[in-house]
């Protein structure tokens, strides 16, 4: 499997796609992941529907919630504690 990372400003199209996809063939791979801060178009989403090779498209939106999601290259702002209702503190003081 490979990996190609781009930063792009602008959305990333067929032809880069299609580049990276005969790059894997030109290394007998059959699996790849490209990634991108940016977008895809459509067509470059349409095209990996189309061929043999297994490519994985991660977009800029993908890549931020993935990198929250793991811890990766993110540093926590704020923390929030979320309460409950201890209902064995309650139950403490009941008689029968």
């Amino acid at each position: 499997m490979y990996v190609q990372a781009k930063r792009w400003t602008g959305s990333v199209s067929r032809p880069t796609v299609q580049g990276f996809a005969g790059s894997l063939q030109g290394f007998k791979a059959t699996k790849g992941v490209l990634i991108t801060t940016s977008t895809f178009t459509p067509d470059a989403l349409q095209y990996i529907t189309q061929i043999p090779t297994r490519i994985v498209l991660v977009d800029g939106r993908t890549l931020a919630r993935l990198m929250v999601r793991h811890g990766l290259g993110v540093t926590p702002s704020a923390t929030y504690v979320v309460k409950r209702i201890d209902n064995d503190y309650f139950a403490a003081g009941e008689t029968t």
